[in-house]
């Protein structure tokens, strides 16, 4: 067995591992502040309105599909009655309508990064980053499922007797690296891509997968109040306590034309 294979299929899946869950808690202690998708929202909707909605259903609905492949055994559908043919039928159909939601919401995101001069402006490094390693599995991901699934053979790449033998193995610290080797290459190149993207995961704005919002529904009402700014600022002061919201200067012009008046 190559150093290659051993690199790329014993020790990049614990690397990964170990990034994702140690790069969580660093995070999580250091920067919980920074914890955030960095919303950009307010630069531009149009676009975000549409595009986002479908990459994240789109996405959570192939990771879904993608942890039912690699986890469930193909003896468990044996053992139901579901032949092969069948559980290609039901898993390439919704899982390739879910993935073309995902990837035309990323084209539209990326879109939107890219033409709208606002977000642009303020799309840092870590950003592009975050993109070019996302963008890399999804394409892969997509060009696996239509070269080997909806225009290969009859049937489909069985990667339940492979890839998902292989995934299985790694948190039973038993990996079997061999099961890799007849590995179609678009398959091999979408899973090396997904676990670099999981390497620097904990480091992007990705952190906000996460999470969840479980104390959104019990925090106090955030109470937003003017400045009072326009004609309820330039009416005059009355005597007594200071208005809360008025400036300092304004506040000593008032009090000094309040006391001539008085004089007068």
């Amino acid at each position: 067995m190559s150093a290659a294979t051993v690199l790329a299929w014993v020790v990049l899946p614990y690397l990964s591992i170990v990034l994702l869950i140690g790069g969580l808690v660093w995070r999580f202690r250091t920067d919980q502040f920074g914890w955030t998708s960095r919303s950009s929202q307010w630069r531009e909707s149009a676009i975000l309105r549409w595009s986002s909605p479908l990459f994240h259903l789109g996405i959570l609905l192939v990771a879904l599909g993608h942890v039912l492949g690699l986890v469930v055994p193909q003896s468990a559908t044996d053992a139901m009655g579901i032949p092969h043919h069948v559980y290609h039928l039901v898993a390439t159909i919704p899982g390739s309508i879910a993935g073309a939601a995902a990837v035309v919401g990323l084209v539209g995101l990326l879109y939107r990064r890219i033409v709208v001069r606002s977000v642009r402006l303020n799309t840092s490094r870590g950003d592009i980053l975050t993109y070019a390693l996302l963008t890399i599995p999804i394409a892969l991901g997509a060009a696996a499922t239509v070269s080997t699934q909806l225009v290969g053979p009859a049937g489909g790449y069985n990667y339940r007797e492979t890839i998902s033998v292989w995934f299985r193995s790694i948190p039973m610290l038993h990996p079997r690296p061999e099961l890799m080797a007849d590995v179609p290459m678009v398959f091999k190149l979408h899973i090396l891509a997904g676990m670099l993207l999981l390497c620097i995961w904990p480091f992007t704005r990705l952190v906000h997968v996460v999470s969840a919002p479980v104390g959104y529904v019990t925090r106090p009402n955030v109470v937003y109040r003017s400045r009072r700014e326009g004609p309820v600022a330039s009416a005059p002061a009355a005597r007594g306590w200071d208005r809360p919201f008025e400036s300092p200067g304004r506040r000593s012009a008032a009090r000094t034309a309040s006391d001539r008046t008085a004089l007068a």
